[in-house]
């Protein structure tokens, strides 16, 4: 594995983010090779890792690209300018790129093949899958696809981002004005129906690459012409694109020019079959704009994000992981309204292990209950077909007054947000478009309700998106609650977003870009303060990044100062841990397992009166400065708790947990020590919650409920 500390910083104090992130992918990717996994799981994580890298390239190297083409001189924290940073990626993505091949060919695809799942070349088909694939060939591709001549790079065409063309290099009849003897033809396959050709075969499930197939019959396009060579390539455009809010008239219309113009953006990586010839290479190299640093030579299929059909057919038994549905939380009872339930006390639930649909129940309820008189959310990303926006649009048309601020600059969510906000605004709500100049990333919901009391409001906050289908794969928490004081401030809040203001004094919650951030540097000071008044100080923190520098550099002063620092940081993190003098007290953890670790926990132990906080917010700028976001005091004991016991079980993990090395190395300390857990802590997780919902219902169960008469 490589080690960031090779690469030349002029700050020793930080790790490159981009190299970090790629450490991250590497993890993930070390569950593709771990042969422990069932199969189809071990598919699943390289797939992941391809679309991992995609979004990579996408957005960080695409952005790099730019900042490299204006010329600029300007340094990461690490110390790095972006030509620095470009070649250190491709030299460590190029490393990952080929762990990546050799995982698929070496280890996985002859699995596959022994488990009944086989890709076949065209030379091992039979004579009858021969048959069939020609006339599969014959009927459906040549009319789906139209190759596209090239005589100039202004002729080439413009690819779909991250779909496979086919590059054929044909020779001429005769010599062209420039003397050519060459001429080359593109032909891009778009949205293909399928990538795979399911062949007729007895006993297994065999597939041919649709890349393959066009390949062996290409002669079929060009009768009567010589074909030199037929390569398929893959070509990733930058999406690091933003719109100018300074200059907006209509924020919806320039969000649909903006999915536009990514469609014909500059590109960011080549990937082509490893046998193309340096012609193809050097002319695809030329048309696209790129360096020979951004060229990929891939040895085997191109674009493994694909094998997700076939890890997700679920066609071969045993090969998948032990299910662990979502359990329903013995705090919620199904019977009894949402109302009735978080009236009785704070509701805390840790997805997946709990199920998201009290989240879901509570909207829709809210939307039912004659008694509910408003409600307002934000909406980062959703579900299609989101049961929460048709709840939220029938709120609406029953004369409720709904108010959604629906964040439309969510990155490659901004389609579905587009569609979702439509048929919200159809319906009668009143759709925000979030904040100038900022995302909106809080994650809130309040339900505003006449009881016999008065008005009262009950809250929904999470670290995660209001979608059902992530929550059955993201770990998030979710805290249902009907405090005053939170409600005050998130009524507060909620109005400064839709009325671009300031929102008067929040007491308990805490917003980015205003006080967010100041709450969390004085929660660190505090700890620092206890540690020089020789009290036992600590710091936990679960977050998915950490690569903002001023919090870096207060979590460096708190170790300095005593303070026992312990990170649960899921993917980036450009803090060094264990350097003596700057971080020797620090300690940083990352998990990965079958579900994407993504809640933000932070606890604090300010001289034994616990401050546990939940968070939507990642201690990186752009989360701390340029976007709305959110960070909720946990108050509720037994919530509190729960929490506590759920953030330290990461970091007793022994089995999954990747501890990060001064040098930027991970290592996973495989030896239980008599305080680790004796399960990885996601398994760990699921096993404890079955048992608190067991213990629950056997507690029902020995209550003796009498029924009552009538009268009474």
């Amino acid at each position: 594995m490589a080690k960031q500390r090779d690469a030349t910083v002029a700050d020793p104090r930080f790790f490159n983010r981009e190299l970090s992130w790629l450490e991250f992918n590497q993890r993930v990717l070390a569950e593709a090779q771990n042969e422990s996994l069932p199969l189809l799981e071990r598919l699943k994580f390289l797939a992941i890792t391809a679309s991992n890298l995609d979004e990579f390239f996408m957005v960080r190297v695409g952005g790099l690209q730019s900042l490299h083409s204006r010329g600029s001189q300007s340094r990461d924290p690490a110390g790095m300018t972006a030509d620095e940073q470009l070649t250190a990626i491709s030299n460590r993505a190029h490393e990952l790129t080929r762990d990546q091949y050799s995982c698929y060919l070496e280890t996985i695809e002859p699995s596959l093949s022994e488990a009944g799942i086989q890709r076949l070349r065209m030379q091992d088909l039979s004579s009858t899958q021969t048959q069939f694939v020609r006339l599969v060939f014959a009927d459906e591709i040549m009319s789906l696809v139209a190759p596209l001549a090239v005589e100039s790079e202004e002729q080439f065409p413009t690819p779909m981002g991250n779909s496979i063309s086919m590059c054929v290099r044909l020779e001429r009849p005769l010599k062209d004005a420039e003397g050519n003897e060459t001429r080359y033809v593109v032909l891009p396959f778009g949205r293909i129906p399928t990538r795979f050709v399911t062949l007729p075969s007895a006993g297994s499930y065999s597939f041919v690459l649709m890349e393959e197939l066009v390949e062996r019959f290409i002669g079929e396009f060009f009768p009567q012409e010589t074909v030199l060579e037929c390569v398929a390539f893959r070509a990733t455009r930058n999406a690091d694109m933003a719109i100018r809010e300074d200059l907006a008239g209509d924020l919806l219309l320039q969000m649909k020019e903006l999915l536009v113009a990514r469609r014909e953006s500059d590109f960011a990586r080549l990937e082509i079959a490893q046998n193309a010839s340096d012609d193809v290479v050097e002319f695809l190299k030329e048309c696209l704009g790129l360096e020979n640093r951004d060229v990929y030579r891939i040895p085997g299929p191109l674009d493994l994000t694909h094998f997700f059909q076939v890890a997700d057919a679920g066609t071969v038994e045993g090969h998948g992981y032990e299910k662990w549905p979502p359990l329903q939380s013995p705090l919620v009872d199904p019977q009894e309204s949402m109302f009735e339930t978080i009236s009785r006390r704070d509701v805390l639930l840790y997805h997946p292990y709990e199920s998201f649909d009290p989240v879901v129940r509570f909207i829709e309820e809210a939307a039912d209950d004659r008694d509910v008189l408003a409600i307002k959310q934000t909406l980062y990303r959703t579900s299609r077909n989101s049961p929460i926006i048709a709840a939220l649009a029938r709120a609406a048309e029953k004369g409720k007054h709904v108010t959604v601020v629906v964040e439309l600059k969510a990155r490659f969510d901004e389609a579905r947000n587009i569609e979702g906000a439509k048929v919200l605004e159809h319906a009668g709500v009143q759709v925000f478009y979030g904040v100038k100049g900022l995302k909106t990333h809080a994650k809130l919901c309040i339900v505003v309700r006449r009881e016999p009391q008065g008005i009262q409001r009950y809250l929904h906050f999470g670290t995660g998106n209001y979608n059902e289908v992530t929550a059955r794969l993201y770990s998030d928490v979710s805290l249902l609650t009907c405090n005053e004081d939170l409600g005050a401030d998130a009524v507060s809040f909620f109005n400064s977003v839709t009325g671009y203001s300031l929102p008067q004094t929040m007491h308990s919650l805490a917003a980015a870009p205003i006080t967010l951030r100041d709450r969390l540097a004085e929660m660190i000071e505090a700890e620092i303060q206890f540690k020089r008044q020789r009290q036992r100080a600590e710091i936990n923190v679960k977050v998915n990044s950490l690569v903002d520098p001023q919090m870096i550099e207060l979590l460096y002063r708190a170790s300095q100062a005593g303070v026992k620092v312990r990170l649960n940081i899921r993917g980036i993190c450009c803090l060094c841990p264990g350097v003596p003098g700057l971080s020797e007290n620090i300690e940083v953890v990352s998990v990965v397992d079958r579900f994407l670790e993504h809640a933000r926990i932070m606890h604090f132990r300010h001289g034994g009166d616990n401050r546990v906080f939940i968070s939507s917010a990642d201690w990186m700028g752009r989360s701390l400065d340029r976007r709305v976001e959110l960070l909720v005091p946990v108050e509720d004991d037994r919530a509190r708790d729960r929490l506590l016991e759920i953030i330290e079980c990461y970091f007793k993990d022994r089995i999954k947990g990747h501890r990060l090395q001064p040098d930027g190395s991970y290592l996973v300390a495989r030896k239980r020590r008599s305080s680790g857990l004796q399960m990885p802590a996601q398994e760990w997780l699921f096993r404890e919650t079955t048992r608190i919902v067991e213990l629950a219902a056997q507690s029902r169960q020995a209550v003796f409920e009498p029924h009552r008469a009538p009268d009474q």
